[in-house]
């Protein structure tokens, strides 16, 4: 393991439940809000579930390695498998093709849906970003090859 600090992670999750709490407060204390202030109370509950939760759970992690360095060790072992290397690679394959079917399913709706057209735009320069980012990869990785 390249960094065991626990306090780091640990400082992280505080400023991230800190978020959280910020969030909740102001979505229970503005319930009228306009504007900006309408959508600010989730993305503090979003934004700070995701580092407290994040953080949290490498500070455990990493709390726990540090008592048991043959557990440490294993880990490490497994992370550079490369039969589980391989195993990762292809389930994010699947998980890729999945999201490409599901991904355009949901601009088909929207646009039947008649959504503002500006949120379906953003959503096929997303898509095709994806799209042209493979098709990067994948030429870029026939000329390592």
């Amino acid at each position: 393991m390249k960094n065991n600090s626990v306090g780091k992670y640990v400082t992280l999750a505080v400023f991230g439940f800190v978020l959280l709490i910020a969030g909740i407060v102001l979505a229970i204390s503005l319930p009228d809000a306009q504007g900006n202030m309408l959508t600010l109370p989730y993305v503090l509950l979003g934004v700070g579930a995701g580092i407290f939760g994040g953080n949290l759970g490498t500070a455990i992690k990493n709390r726990l390695l540090k008592k048991d360095p043959n557990a440490a060790k294993q880990l490490e072992i497994d992370t550079k498998d490369e039969r589980n290397i391989a195993i990762s690679n292809r389930a994010k394959a699947k998980a890729y093709d999945l999201m490409l079917m599901a991904y355009s399913a949901l601009i088909i709706v929207f646009a039947l849906m008649r959504v503002d057209m500006y949120i379906v735009l953003t959503l096929i320069v997303v898509y095709l970003f994806v799209v042209f980012s493979m098709v990067y990869y994948i030429n870029k990785y026939h000329k390592e090859m």
